[in-house]
């Protein structure tokens, strides 16, 4: 891990070819109009810069900030007694990592980043003087939270009640929506997804097998196609049915 001085911070987009964040996005900003994200980026103490698969922090760890996803893909995971890793989300630009539940506690969950990643470091002493001087803060931080908490709560309602067909379309279609920022088009898609099978497995209670087998069912479907890193959706409307995914909730993915 690398530490640095904060710098500018460039306007997250993605020019074309990338994934975007909500930096800009009216629902997460406060009474002053200032968003929640940005007003924490312009409290940074200095930048982290990781390599794909090297943690931020583990579970068990105490952490004296919280942190903004500035540049690539992170996941949040818990470690199982068996040494079995559960991912619980996946984490794209702006995104609000390590957020303790109360002061003085332990993460129960670790970060690691899935691509080379930049994060900004923000005191937890500069969130509650934000809090404390724009009253509107506080409720715009915790709308951003619940964004997170609602994807969360998603994914563990696919693992626990539906097929593995259906946990795999959904995450795909998840991952797409809230990577591009939109819905996909009626036409073929051909994206970058930073992603391994086993990863896949891993945020859907799988086997890696099980993840193969399933991809292939999609491609041979001429639904999605999954390979190096590479998410090719096929037919939009098929996957969207494959992954039983209400209009409504599928919309709310969109930031």
């Amino acid at each position: 891990m690398r530490l640095e001085p904060c710098g500018a911070f460039a306007v997250s987009g993605r020019g074309g070819s990338g994934p975007i964040g909500i930096s800009h996005d009216a629902r997460y900003r406060d009474a002053s109009g200032a968003n929640v994200i940005e007003a924490l980026k312009a409290q940074c103490l200095r930048q982290r810069q990781l390599k794909a698969g090297e943690d931020l922090f583990g579970p068990g760890s105490q952490q004296n900030a919280i942190f903004v996803l500035i540049e690539g893909w992170t996941l949040l995971y818990t470690l199982l007694e068996n040494g079995k890793r559960q991912i619980l989300h996946f984490a794209v630009a702006d995104t609000l990592l390590g957020l303790p539940p109360s002061k003085g506690t332990v993460s129960t969950f670790g970060v690691q980043a899935l691509t080379r990643a930049v994060v900004a470091e923000i005191p937890h002493r500069r969130v509650r003087e934000l809090v404390a001087e724009r009253p509107g803060f506080a409720l715009a931080l915790a709308q951003s939270m619940a964004r997170d908490t609602d994807l969360a709560f998603d994914l563990l309602t696919s693992i626990g009640r539906s097929p593995a067909r259906v946990r795999v379309a959904r995450l795909l279609l998840q991952l797409f929506v809230r990577a591009w920022s939109r819905l996909p088009g009626h036409g073929i898609e051909a994206v970058r997804l930073p992603l391994t099978q086993e990863q896949l497995g891993d945020a859907t209670g799988l086997s890696s097998v099980h993840v193969n087998r399933v991809l292939h069912e999609l491609k041979r479907e001429g639904i999605a196609a999954f390979h190096y890193r590479r998410l090719r959706i096929l037919d939009p409307d098929r996957l969207i049915d494959a992954a039983e995914i209400d209009p409504e909730t599928l919309k709310s993915w969109i930031v």
